[in-house]
Order: structure tokens, then sequence, then C-alpha cells
């Protein structure tokens, strides 16, 4: 069992790298071999729509044309066993290099022949890990809930099944009294942060015990 991990945080050790190590955690409680990628230590651009991917006699399966940083890490992706994803909310959505990396692992499988949603002849389970700064309320009333849903389906261009989980009202400064941010209760965020990110990570934990285990 191997199960590959895509940071599209640019932090290596903050609120969304942390559960995905945590899912990581407890995939490799179930004897899975596992990897973790930050994807902004990589040099990539989104789908180039050089559309080779959808030539007749294409020898490509399912693999992007493209030679950058990411095409040995989207070969290793479509060898796996689960895919684990985590990306911060910026500006109501997933981050710009997530973003790409998705056009480049998922367009290439898209099949564009009637009756056939997907050429991708395999099966890997994954889960999408989201954090963000805003309070599930007004994660609600800004319907972010699309987003998640659209990634999932998108997701399911790999066969598998996919989960999600959310993290809310993350910590997002380390002094809050250093930052223009008034609209933002520094208290309130210190208590979510030492009582609802440690269950997010148990969460997180739990997460990656499911796809190992699968």
């Amino acid at each position: 069992m191997k199960v590959i991990a895509i940071n599209g945080s640019p932090r290596k050790n903050r609120n969304t790298a942390t559960l995905l190590q945590e899912a990581l955690y407890g995939a490799q409680a179930h004897g899975a071999e596992t990897k973790l990628v930050h994807l902004y230590d990589l040099n990539f651009k989104g789908c180039a729509s050089c559309l080779s991917c959808k030539r007749k006699g294409s020898r490509l399966g399912g693999l992007c044309a493209m030679k950058d940083d990411l095409k040995e890490v989207l070969g290793e992706i479509l060898a796996c066993d689960a895919l684990l994803l985590g990306s911060p909310i910026y500006f109501g959505n997933v981050t710009g290099e997530v973003r790409s990396f998705l056009e480049r692992l998922l367009f290439p499988n898209l099949s564009y022949n009637t009756g056939e949603r997907s050429t991708f002849a395999g099966r890997i389970n994954s889960g999408f890990i989201y954090t963000m700064n805003v309070t599930e309320e007004r994660m609600q009333e800004m319907n972010y809930e699309s987003v998640f849903q659209s990634n999932r389906n998108l997701l399911q261009i790999l066969g598998g099944d996919s989960e999600i989980l959310l993290s809310c009202d993350t910590y997002q400064f380390t002094d809050y009294s250093k930052y223009e941010a008034s609209k933002f209760d520094a208290v309130q965020k210190a208590r979510v942060r030492e009582e609802q990110f440690p269950v997010d990570c148990r969460k997180a934990f739990e997460l990656g015990a499911r796809l190992a285990a699968i």
C-alpha cells in the first residue's frame, strides 16, 4: 500500500501540513508506505491545453505530456493506492498551485468519448483536507461547500471514493497583536487552536488509517 500526500500550502509546518502529516501517520499505522510532497517546492504550471493527452494513439497513459518538476510526481500518483490532498482556502478557493496540480493530474484522464467519463483503468481512493481562517458558519454563508464537492467529483475521475475533512477557524498568526486583523478575536482563535485543532488532527489520523485499510 502506497499513500501519497500533496501539500498545497506554501507553509511546510503549519495547519495544512500538520493535518496531512497526521493522516500519513494514520496510514503508516496500517503498514502503508507514505510520501509527502510540497507543491511550492516544485517548478510547474497548470494545463497548457496542448491536448496531447487527447490525441488518438497517445502513449501517455493518463500522464500529462508537459515536462517539468510535476511530471515524476504525477507518475507516482497514478501508480499509488491512495492520495491525500491538503489546501488552505485562499479567496474562497484552493491555492493556485493546487488548482494547477488538479488540472495536470485529472484532465489527461478525463475522457472526451461518448459514454465514458474516465480513461483511468485503476482505482485511487482519496481524501482532501481543507483548512480555513473562517468559522464553520461563515464557511456555509460563503458556500465553500460547492468548492469541496466540485473537487470531490473531479477526483472520482481516478475511479475511487473521495472523503473531505474540514478544519475551520484556524490559527493564522502566532502573534495577532503584530498584524492589522482586528476583525478576529485572538483569544477565541487561541481557544480553537487549543481545543479544536487536536480534534482535527485526530480526524486526519483516522482518515489516513481508513485510506490505508481499504
